[in-house]
């Protein structure tokens, strides 16, 4: 273990304790999972420095503890060593929220952000063709396809892709063409798409690239992605990187980007940057301080003021990030992408 990850490790667990020594933590589902090494999906180097060790404080997954690090070549944030595509099921269990995002489950959250992110979609699709075709990848249940359908044009083809059975039999259940696969392997045809979806995405995949390189494949020329995904750069991230950063999300964000990685990304799949900007977010806020209250033992009556389902945190938070905003340091990226052509 080198002096630099001793210290993170004494800074996120105590003087006495390393993750290794961690004790199983209380409510934890199952055992230690299958983990593979990774690197950076931009530069393919391993070189990175540790900057936190945290856990599944969320989903109670596994005991694991789970190290970020930096690159030291372009600065991308992963983690450096991910659960194996066989371990899919149990980090992301039956009640992950990307399962059932719906109005009973949310309530004013979920009301909030379909008003919201329904703006921010027709926004983006405004200058689209009425016979237009649109894909989301990693489209959970199907919530962004179900507001371009209740809100779109009637003509849109409106089709998704996600790796995970219960994703795809939720967004099924909902009416919307799912295919499941990977944007790299389902047999879709090339050259097809006028816009591909990529909201809370690119994070949770193992490599970026070889995603951007299959979507760049399935869009028409001239054709756009939209990505929207965590952003480091923000007051959350200083505050509560060396554990406890929502953003994390232990085990499930395995890259996570920044105004300067991300168009690096982009250069080296062959994309343009149409368009670079943050916008508000108050989930990462939230969840920092869940995290913290699960770690230092929290009644649940207090930890659950800190979730998707507390509209009160969501709306302080909100008011913060939006202050963040105005700086260009909201907590989420949103790029807008183009093939050329």
């Amino acid at each position: 273990m080198s002096w630099r990850l001793a210290a993170v490790e004494d800074a996120a667990f105590g003087e006495d304790r390393s993750g290794a020594e961690r004790e199983p933590t209380e409510g934890v589902r199952g055992g230690a999972l299958s983990l593979e090494a990774a690197t950076c999906c931009i530069c393919r180097r391993s070189d990175a420095d540790p900057i936190a060790v945290g856990e599944d404080f969320e989903y109670r997954s596994s005991p694991d503890a789970f190290r970020a690090v930096r690159c030291r070549t372009c600065g991308l944030v992963y983690l450096e060593s991910r659960p194996a595509r066989t371990e899919l099921d149990r980090i992301y269990p039956p009640d992950y929220h990307a399962f059932d995002f719906s109005g009973e489950r949310y309530g004013l959250a979920h009301r909030a952000r379909r008003w919201l992110e329904a703006r921010r979609l027709l926004a983006l699709c405004r200058d689209l063709p009425s016979d237009a075709r649109i894909l989301d990848v990693g489209c959970g249940d199907g919530f962004h396809l179900s507001l371009l359908k209740e809100f779109g044009r009637p003509g849109w083809k409106l089709e998704g892709v996600d790796a995970s059975r219960r994703a795809v039999e939720a967004g099924r259940a909902r009416g919307m063409v799912i295919h499941q696969g990977t944007a790299q392997d389902v047999a879709l045809s090339p050259e097809t798409y006028d816009l591909v979806l990529l909201i809370a995405t690119i994070e949770h995949v193992d490599d970026p690239r070889a995603v951007l390189d299959a979507v760049g494949r399935l869009m028409k020329p001239g054709g756009r992605v939209l990505i929207v995904t965590d952003n480091i750069d923000t007051a959350s991230f200083r505050l509560f990187r060396s554990r406890y950063w929502g953003g994390y999300h232990f085990p499930r964000h395995w890259n996570l980007f920044d105004t300067s990685t991300l168009p690096r990304l982009a250069t080296a799949t062959g994309l343009e940057v149409e368009q670079l900007s943050t916008i508000i977010s108050p989930v990462n806020w939230t969840y920092s301080i869940h995290n913290a209250l699960v770690d230092h033992g929290a009644p649940a009556w207090l930890v659950n003021r800190f979730t998707l389902s507390s509209p009160l945190s969501l709306g302080i938070f909100t008011i913060i990030d939006g202050l963040a905003q105005f700086t260009g340091r909201g907590g989420l990226l949103r790029a807008v992408l183009r093939k050329a052509g």
